[in-house]
């Protein structure tokens, strides 16, 4: 779990240019990229991408003026190599309401998230499979998708509840040369009840468990 000094907070009347540049697909894969495997070169993250190292370097530059990446130690003096300022950006749900484009960027950010675990599904799949990963881990993996009844209340005490505990699991395996790094994504996302004829989509589909 990031310390505070780690995460990067948002604000959408101070930060709105910022958020206007993150507001790009390419500009928020590449700093998730950065975020989860360390620093990397343009080209590097071009071949990665599958984009052109003239685009992500120009993207790169952009996500470096408003401070979320910065130039990491080259290896060399050939070509500059990039690492992310921060390991997390965060903001408040309610503040972010404020703009259209402080609730786009939410939105974008959402969606890329669920990329991202359908990427991380992937690869953590070929992991298993090719033997990068131990079979110690294939009982705690998985997904779940259970969907209680809660108040905004109890909403709210279960996201605090699980980053409190998620911070004190990663304090305690901080030393531990066992631990590996995981794509932990939570959703708590509150449906309204939908009536007869509501539309195509209106009946529920059956929820699947999980671990």
């Amino acid at each position: 779990m990031p310390s505070e000094d780690q995460k990067r907070v948002l604000d959408p009347e101070r930060d709105a240019a910022a958020l206007k540049a993150l507001t790009h697909p390419l500009r928020i894969r590449l700093l998730g990229m950065l975020r989860q495997d360390g620093p990397a070169t343009a080209s590097e993250l071009a071949v990665r991408t599958g984009e052109s190292s003239a685009s992500t370097s120009y993207h790169l530059r952009v996500l470096a003026k408003y401070a979320f990446v910065a130039e990491a130690e080259h290896r060399d003096g050939r070509e500059r190599r990039w690492q992310a300022v921060h390991a997390l950006t965060s903001w408040s749900n309610e503040a972010m309401e404020a703009t259209p484009g402080s609730r786009a960027y939410v939105n974008l950010s959402r969606r890329t998230q669920i990329q991202h675990l359908a990427a991380s599904l992937a690869r953590h799949e070929a992991d298993m499979a090719d033997g990068r990963l131990g079979r110690e881990w294939v009982e705690p993996s998985g997904i779940s998708d259970r969907m209680p009844r809660l108040t905004p209340e109890s909403l709210g005490e279960l996201r605090e509840v699980f980053d409190r505990r998620l911070e004190e699991l990663t304090a305690r395996d901080a030393g531990d040369p066992r631990a590996m790094q995981v794509v932990l994504l939570t959703a708590g996302l509150p449906l309204a009840p939908r009536g007869p004829g509501a539309g195509p989509g209106a009946a529920a589909t059956e929820a699947g468990g999980g671990s």
